[in-house]
């Protein structure tokens, strides 16, 4: 039998082989106190068609919702509500957000419900890290998915217990943001680089005069800005869009142990190694046997179970690799394996130990 391997490489390219591209300062840095804040709230979600949940949490939530409400319900031993799903809700609030501006909401189920699919989520609050409610969802679900049962078969695309609402949720209460007090700003580098940082702090310097930045440290560059607050947008506009040629990135070898999948920058090399490589596969069968006694032995029928164990080790030959300089011959050199996904992350940080691969290794 005709074994085939297969190899999963996403490969970073980029433009390092002549002149390096040029990156603008906002795709860099982000500027200090302009950030997004995460919320999160509890809510029901109504108009199932028969596909919400059948557990008393979720009982439970609609007797206290509607208690509020001034309807009373029976106890919740004879509350069957299958219309009705308790879900958690997620939101992102943006920097700058002002109330009355609408974001988006992602809805999922907390119960046992198997679809969301046509559901409403009636009116809930969302809070931030703090325990205020910054704003207010409400609206109808977008489920990307469909599926249908019965007769004990079931069919299913995608994934039914969560969705979205666009423009789900109505912002309430502002977020202050501290930008540039006593006219200083920070840039704070998306990657910890001192050289980036530098030639950062040098081009802001030719574009607004020498002592603008200061950089404090591989992240942190401290800039200072106009005094005056209505030239505050034209000077951070102007400085995100300022080039330089950054720092060329870190050699790097990213392997996600999960899926086998493995990821690579161009800057990757390999200095020339021999490896042998083989495989310890060990086999366990168990067979059942029957023990039956004679007509007149008095005894009783025993079934038991015979166990086969093998084992085998696959021939692993000595393989000689060559230094590879370029991408493409990392790709071909590692190739000549022939070793499978699973098998090439274990290859791969074998390499490292033994200084062959000259790339960071992260495993995520």
């Amino acid at each position: 039998m005709r074994r085939i391997h297969a190899f999963i490489f996403i490969l970073g390219l980029g433009g390092f082989a002549g002149a390096q591209a040029s990156d603008r300062i906002k795709d860099l840095a982000t500027i200090g106190g302009v950030r997004d804040n995460p919320l999160v709230g509890y809510g029901l979600v109504v108009g199932l068609d028969g596909t919400g949940a059948t557990s008393r949490f979720a009982q439970q939530s609609v007797i206290s919702m509607l208690g509020q409400m001034g309807v009373n319900l029976p106890p919740t031993d004879s509350v069957s509500l299958k219309n009705v799903s308790a879900v958690m809700l997620t939101a992102t609030l943006p920097a700058f957000a002002r109330p009355g501006q609408v974001i988006d909401v992602t809805v999922s189920a907390l119960d046992n419900a198997k679809s969301l699919r046509g559901g409403t989520l009636l009116m809930s609050p969302l809070k931030g890290a703090d325990g205020q409610v910054y704003a207010i969802a409400q609206g109808n679900l977008l489920v990307g998915g469909a599926g249908a049962s019965g007769g004990g078969s079931a069919t299913q695309v995608n994934h039914l217990a969560a969705g979205r609402i666009p423009g789900g949720a109505t912002v309430e209460r502002a977020v202050p943001t501290r930008l540039a007090q006593d006219g200083i700003l920070s840039l704070e580098l998306r990657q910890g680089d001192f050289s980036t940082a530098n030639r950062v702090a040098e081009a802001i310097d030719r574009a607004f005069g020498k002592g603008t930045a200061l950089p404090l440290d591989g992240r942190l560059i401290q800039v200072r800005g106009p005094a005056d607050p209505r030239q505050r947008v034209a000077f951070l506009a102007e400085l995100e869009n300022l080039r330089l040629n950054a720092a060329a990135p870190v050699p790097r070898v990213i392997i996600n142990a999960r899926t086998g999948s493995i990821v690579m920058n161009q800057l990757v090399t390999l200095d020339k190694f021999a490896i042998a490589h083989g495989n310890l596969t060990v086999t366990v069968n168990r067979e059942p046997q029957v023990s039956q006694p004679g007509a007149l032995a008095g005894g009783q029928t025993v079934v038991t179970e015979r166990a086969d164990v093998q084992l085998k080790s696959d021939k692993g030959d000595l393989i000689s690799v060559p230094a590879a300089a370029s991408l493409n011959d990392v790709v071909r050199a590692l190739n000549t394996l022939g070793a499978t996904p699973q098998d090439l992350l274990a290859i791969l940080q074998a390499m490292k130990a033994a200084g062959a691969l000259k790339a960071e290794l992260e495993i995520i």
